[in-house]
């Protein structure tokens, strides 16, 4: 059972999701129905415990609502003991939550996204239910220059090791700045590997200019911090991981040490806008502007920027004639004085989407295009337009797949053709360096529902990953649905659109790179093969029970 979504906030957080993974929608409720006499009522009791401990914990929020009416939260607090209970619930699906400060806010048999819904009736064991609620945790650290004294103002980048799309992927999850005393926290975390990341400027740095009008400065005042990582690295790749359980608290220090600052140069018209090159820097799976550097007018069209630490860097430039912006991909800067405008580079294009709907449906209020790289990775995304058009710029040359996620339907790209009709791929457009590309994407909707049962040796499985495989998983990512089996053992995938597809039900499979296409082939050869047609509408309820294979 994966937990409801909706608001034009999380809409950006959906399309990760639907790029990396592709996710589920919520089970239905599946009311027992009474054949006769007066109907039957049931209890949803246990209790609320330290997930790490195991130690009960009291005045614990619990709340319990129907898989089909959310809102109508039940809502109980818990004793000294952690018990609650919760009585008179007719037969049914439940949703089971608790929260407490200090704690995440947790589901029953909670993984990623998803959880177990309980299910109630004369069958079911719901009184002595454990819910596990995680500890927050907690890394603290100090920013310390060469000689240890704190560093302040120092700006902190958290970053977390993301395996929630079936990949492992390093994703910014936050940041800090640093106090008078160079210490910083960031907290409310869950467990898992974690880096850190620092990025300051020297309080006694002085760059001078490059006009020999200027007063000559000692070059150990000429100087920088390069970014710099827990455990003293200067690139993501050197960077100490923290691995941080639930409820800890991780002291770390970052020393800053300084290099020589290099001074660039770069030219623009005398006069008209133009654009300001940009220097980016690679950082895991994301791409961070410089922000410690200073730029000076020195002459007529003529500018430095002074402060640049010494790396490897991405340098974006721009004309105000030519209205393009130009990337250098991977660039070690080290010559100080380089003149930034003899650097060519690689033109960079725009991408314009016309999005045309499914038959005459029309379009979602709320909608967002995205961009997705051949690393399964979100690059660009855009809030959809009443029009129906999304424009991207500056897009670097490649192969991108394009991703449409709306909070209230499911849907997939079918087709992507040229402007004169032509078919540019199945969900893939081709950008050149420098082309301005429009593309018209055509969708198909997600208008089934499947319903089934993980099973292990003939007895239901609870808590288990199930997850629908399209054939040809890598070019057709966005086509996966994933569910967590409930109480009863059964799931729903939702918002299946029409294709050929393998059910797995794995165990443990949560937080381990199954999307690899080696580990999913494996799980494949043993899963249960489904086509759903182009005319298919409604639930299609598998005869059979889905096998849970081992990971």
């Amino acid at each position: 059972m994966r937990a409801q979504w909706s608001g034009v906030v999380k809409l950006c957080g959906l399309l990760l999701g639907v790029c990396a993974a592709a996710s589920a929608g919520q089970n239905p409720d599946q009311t027992a129905q009474q054949s006769s006499g007066e109907a039957q009522t049931y209890k949803i009791a246990g209790t609320a415990v330290n997930g790490v401990t195991g130690v009960p914990l009291a005045r614990v929020k619990v709340s319990v609502a129907d898989t089909h009416a959310r809102a109508k939260r039940i809502e109980a607090f818990t004793g000294e003991g952690g018990r609650f209970e919760f009585g008179g619930l007719p037969a049914g699906k439940y949703a089971l939550q608790g929260t407490r400060s200090g704690y995440l806010v947790s589901a029953y048999q909670q993984h990623e996204q998803f959880s177990t819904a309980i299910v109630t009736g004369p069958e079911f064991e719901t009184e002595k239910l454990v819910l596990r609620l995680m500890p927050m945790a907690t890394i603290a650290g100090r920013a310390v220059d060469e000689a240890g004294e704190p560093v302040r103002s120092a700006q902190v980048r958290l970053y977390v090791e993301d395996h929630s799309a079936g990949m492992s992927r390093v994703v910014s999850t936050g940041g800090a700045v640093s106090d008078d005393r160079g210490y910083f926290d960031i907290g409310g975390l869950r467990p898992g590997t974690y880096f850190v990341s620092l990025n300051a400027k020297p309080w006694y740095a002085v760059h001078p200019s490059g006009k020999s009008s200027e007063q000559r400065v000692s070059p150990a005042l000429d100087v920088a911090y390069p970014t710099t990582f827990y455990g003293g690295a200067t690139e993501a790749e050197g960077a100490a991981p923290i691995e941080l359980k639930g409820g800890e608290l991780r002291e770390i220090e970052i020393r800053l040490s300084p290099v020589p600052a290099l001074r660039l140069v770069f030219r623009g018209p005398e006069e008209g806008p133009f654009q300001m090159p940009m220097l980016q820097k690679r950082v895991f799976d994301s791409v961070q502007p410089l922000q410690v550097t200073e730029t000076r007018p020195v002459g007529p069209g003529v500018f430095e920027l002074v402060g640049v630490p010494a790396g490897r860097y991405d340098l974006k430039t721009g004309s105000g004639e030519s209205g393009g912006a130009q990337v250098v991909s991977e660039m070690n800067l080290t010559r100080d004085g380089q003149d930034l405008s003899e650097i060519k580079g690689e033109a960079l294009g725009t991408l314009k989407v016309t999005v045309k709907m499914p038959g005459e449906e029309p379009l979602p209020e709320e909608y967002g295009v995205g961009l997705r790289d051949a690393r399964q990775r979100i690059v660009a995304f855009q809030p959809g337009q009443a029009s129906g058009e999304v424009t991207f710029q500056a897009v670097k040359a490649g192969k991108y797949g394009i991703v449409f996620a709306s909070p209230r339907k499911r849907y997939a790209v079918e087709r992507i053709a040229t402007a004169s009709g032509e078919t540019a791929g199945h969900q893939e457009v081709d950008v050149a360096a420098g082309a301005s590309v429009e593309v018209r994407t055509e969708l198909v909707g997600g208008e089934v529902r499947i319903e089934g049962m993980a099973e292990k040796n003939g007895k239901p499985v609870t808590g288990v990953m199930v997850a629908l495989v399209p054939n040809n998983p890598e070019a057709n990512v966005d086509l996966f649905r994933r569910d967590q089996s409930d109480f009863d053992g059964t799931f729903t995938l939702a918002g299946v659109v029409p294709g050929m597809y393998t059910i797995v039900a794995v165990e443990n499979a949560w937080g381990f790179e199954w999307l690899k296409a080696e580990v999913l082939a494996r799980y494949v050869q043993h899963g249960r093969n489904v086509i759903i047609g182009e005319k298919m509408r409604g639930t299609l309820h598998l005869p059979d029970a889905v096998e849970v294979q081992e990971r």
